[in-house]
């Protein structure tokens, strides 16, 4: 078989294959009036630090050919539920490091339109199967390279924009990250990543709104300490894609009550957590006391700092302007002031420039850090002058 590294070398140039290492970085851009408290920078945060290690770790055991070693680790971490501090399975990062090359070659291939070379891509990937036959973990590397290639072909736009071709290679794509897939049975593997790409491939389903729910309550009962999984299900339970406000609203509280051993009433605001975000009308049945009620049990049970800056990021910056329910809207951007002053400890930048900039135009890694400390120190500053936050209507 000829060497994945080797195919993808042709499209992309010659690659270096370097030790995986973990990195800190210094904040670059000028220094800036501190609000107070005065809070310190961490321009790489310990939760980014340990996503990039498990992304190289990964990234260079594909680029060795090293299968059945990153097969093992992607199993193992699937198995244990490992997670980073912040609450992301490691099993998906070390997938994600392990297709990263295939993945970024192809989507070269199909940003010129050459459908052919993208798939070959693909599909000598999948020959890395036959050195690991019946290994579920490399099997989901590469069903999740194949939706991530589908997406590259779909793209964001409304379904009618689409040219006909690129849906066509968008549903094909996904037929065979099924295809990949179907032979392994999640609960039998006790495995939540099998099951999490039964969700992602709801998109190319002929009746996705009859299964979504039942898929999802899958993966969260194998999973439900993961966080990442919930605020995927409220967002597929919006309008837009698989639900409606009612069943947001209904898999909020069907969520809670099922981790509610692990959440406490966390599950409702992991639900809401993203659909809230992108859609103001998401607030029309928000219980706002048992929303920041759980978002004061999620930073009880996951208080480290990244969790920590992403919800003093949402409500202090990242909801929507008002409209629906204001005065849920301006429950929830009340939490900013407690997140603040219980939980902040350090600024994470990233976070921060993520939190409202994820569909913005790309930039530079000094110019998200600076943009990033930017929005935190403004959102403390009008906090320590007394200032609600900008999302706060009034």
């Amino acid at each position: 078989m000829q060497n994945l590294t080797s195919l993808i070398q042709k499209t992309r140039g010659k690659t270096e294959l370097q030790m995986p290492r973990r990195a800190r970085g210094s904040l670059p851009g000028k220094t800036m009036k501190r609000p107070k408290p005065d809070l310190p920078v961490r321009a790489v945060s310990e939760e980014e630090d340990i996503r990039s290690a498990l992304f190289e770790s990964g990234l260079f055991l594909a680029r060795q050919d090293a299968w059945a070693t990153l097969g093992d680790a992607i199993r193992k971490a699937d198995t244990e539920r490992a997670m980073t501090p912040g609450g992301v399975p490691e099993a998906e990062i070390l997938a994600e490091g392990a297709r990263a090359d295939a993945v970024t070659a192809a989507s070269r291939a199909a940003g010129a339109q050459d459908e052919l070379a993208a798939a070959a891509i693909l599909e000598e990937m999948q020959l890395v199967l036959q050195e690991v036959p019946g290994d579920h973990g490399i099997a989901y590397v590469v069903a999740m390279a194949h939706i991530d290639i589908g997406w590259v072909w779909r793209g964001e736009g409304w379904r009618r924009d689409i040219p006909a071709s690129h849906r066509a290679a968008f549903f094909r794509h996904f037929k065979r990250a099924g295809d990949l897939i179907d032979g392994f049975d999640p609960f039998e593997l006790d495995s939540p990543m099998l099951a999490s790409v039964r969700c992602a491939r709801l998109a190319a389903e002929t009746r996705p709104r009859a299964r979504a729910s039942d898929d999802y309550e899958d993966l969260i009962d194998l999973a439900p300490s993961a966080g990442k999984y919930m605020r995927a299900l409220g967002n597929h339970m919006l309008p837009r894609w698989f639900g409606s406000y009612a069943r947001l609203d209904h898999e909020a509280r069907r969520t809670m009550d099922r981790t509610a051993d692990i959440w406490g009433a966390g599950g409702y605001s992991w639900t809401y957590l993203d659909a809230l975000g992108v859609d103001d009308e998401a607030f029309a049945l928000l219980d706002a006391e048992l929303f920041c009620e759980g978002l004061r049990d999620i930073l009880a049970r996951q208080g480290d700092q990244h969790t920590a800056n992403m919800l003093a990021a949402y409500t202090g910056c990242a909801l929507p302007a008002a409209g629906v329910n204001r005065e849920a809207h301006a429950r929830v951007a009340g939490c900013f002031d407690w997140i603040v002053r219980d939980h902040l400890r350090e600024i994470h930048p990233r976070v921060w420039y993520a939190a409202k900039s994820v569909w913005a135009a790309q930039l530079g890694e000094a110019d998200k850090l600076a943009k990033g400390r930017h929005r935190a120190y403004a959102a403390l500053d009008r906090h320590a002058r007394g200032l609600p936050p900008v999302t706060m209507p009034g």
